[in-house]
């Protein structure tokens, strides 16, 4: 969803985030690197890792009944106010959302971007990133005839432990968030403040995952399907995401569960998912590939039997048969054209 590769990193403020009596270091500079070799460094450390992000967010308009602090310093940013002032006030706002939780000293880098590529169109940026630790390499250099070697610790491939991405994208801000303890509420939450976007990329997200659940949780409690049945099914789903660039509730029902009885049922799953789960289901919008790329990854289409095969199903349903012999044991037929 994301593509930074022919983006430009305009610059980055560095900053120290203290914790637990940790001092902070607030920097009065940023870097600019303008380089090919530094800029292809920097877009693989501040982009690449939101490239397999299918998820997208907005800023909630306030947090525990007072204004969203990030949402108003991007808002600075995107009218171009200068990155070192507002960064300060970002570290700022974490070190003091990071008092009310356990969280570890670390580095965070405050970027400003230019053209990051998503859905086809370009758009200007920021992002925050949150690294706790940092990798251990080992330097080489020549000194005269001989080779010194001594051990570092920097960034390299390390993901961050925390992000933000936030394109600044027409009507809202779309964000796209990297969190490796989102059960806390530090950066989601209370230094963010944010909520999903009412979207077509989240719109398939959610219908896809419905889906799921009401093929291998309720189509089960309805009917005596077999696992291929199911499997079927899975697969007719992505299917359809895959070879339409618009959905349609009723016309998906249709081409998928194809009786009334079943699609009756999908009806009324859908109802209760969208009341459990929070979440607004659309009847119609269009497709994001990059979702369906990214969810279809969960659709399971593998038929385990017993603990001696493993049978993935793909194709054409009627290529596959299930029964009992005379001495009651069970089987599978497969046809097929010819080995690959």
């Amino acid at each position: 969803m994301i593509n930074g590769k022919e983006a430009m990193v305009e610059e980055f403020v560095l900053h120290r985030i203290g914790t637990e009596g940790a001092p902070s270091i607030l920097s009065d500079y940023s870097a600019v690197l303008q380089g090919l070799e530094e800029q292809e460094f920097l877009r693989k450390l501040f982009l690449k890792p939101f490239s397999t992000q299918a998820q997208t967010n907005e800023f909630t308009e306030q947090i525990a009944s007072a204004d969203n602090v990030l949402q108003g310093l991007c808002n600075k940013l995107e009218k171009g106010t200068d990155l070192v002032a507002t960064s300060r006030a970002m570290a700022q706002h974490l070190i003091e959302v990071a008092e009310q939780h356990e969280v570890r000293t670390g580095d965070l880098f405050v970027a400003r971007f230019h053209g990051v590529e998503m859905g086809g169109a370009h758009y200007d940026g920021v992002g925050l990133y949150k690294f706790d630790d940092k990798d251990v390499f080992l330097e080489s250099r020549a000194e005269g005839d001989k080779l010194a070697m001594q051990l570092k610790r920097g960034l390299g491939g390390r993901k961050p432990d925390q992000a933000l991405l936030v394109l600044f994208t027409p009507l809202a801000h779309t964000l796209f968030v990297i969190d490796d303890k989102p059960q806390t509420g530090f950066w989601q939450r209370d230094f963010i403040g944010l909520q999903p976007k009412k979207d077509h990329v989240n719109s398939t997200r959610n219908v896809l995952e419905m889906t799921k659940n009401f093929i291998t949780e309720q189509l089960p409690q309805d009917y005596e399907i077999p696992k291929a049945d199911q499997i079927d099914l899975l697969n007719r789903s992505v299917q359809y995401f895959k070879e339409n660039t618009e959905f349609d509730r009723g016309h998906f029902a249709q081409q998928v569960f194809q009786t009334d009885a079943v699609m009756d049922s999908f009806q009324r799953f859908g109802d209760r998912f969208q009341e459990d789960r929070d979440v607004e289901l659309q009847d119609n919008f269009a497709i994001s590939a990059d979702a369906v790329k990214k969810q279809a990854r969960v659709f399971k289409s593998v038929l385990k039997l017993d603990k001696n095969f493993h049978i993935y199903i793909h194709g054409d349903r009627n290529k596959i048969e299930q029964g009992v012999d005379e001495s009651g044991r069970k089987y599978y037929k497969i046809y097929y054209e010819q080995e690959l």
